[in-house]
C-alpha cells in the first residue's frame, strides 16, 4: 500500500454514482428510464408498505415537511388491505414473516 494512502471517509462524486447506475440498468436490460431518484422513490414506498411509520420515512429522506413524504403514499392505495391486525401475524412461525 502506498505510503500517502489514509484509511477514511471518501465522498463519490455524483457523476460516478450516475454513470454506474446508467451502466447497470443497460446491462440489465431494461427499457424504463431508471436514475438514483428512482432508487429513492422505490425506497420510501417499500418502507412505507413495510408498515414503517410516515416520520420514519420523513426523517431518513430528510424531507423537511411530512407533506413532501405523504406523496409517497398515493401509490399504495390499498384500501382495507392495507390496515393489518396485530392478529395477522400470529398465525405464521415469527421467521417467516
Amino acid at each position: 500500500m502506498a505510503p500517502y494512502f489514509r484509511w477514511g471517509r471518501r465522498h463519490v462524486h455524483e457523476s460516478l454514482v450516475q454513470k454506474a447506475i446508467r451502466q447497470a440498468v443497460r446491462q440489465a436490460g431494461l427499457t424504463k428510464r431508471a436514475t438514483s431518484h428512482t432508487f429513492r422513490h422505490s425506497f420510501a414506498t417499500h418502507l412505507l408498505a413495510d408498515g414503517y411509520d410516515i416520520r420514519t420515512v420523513q426523517e431518513l429522506l430528510g424531507h423537511k415537511d411530512v407533506r413532501t413524504t405523504m406523496i409517497y403514499t398515493h401509490v399504495l392505495n390499498r384500501g382495507g388491505r392495507g390496515v393489518r391486525s396485530p392478529a395477522d401475524g400470529l398465525a405464521h412461525h415469527p421467521d417467516e414473516r
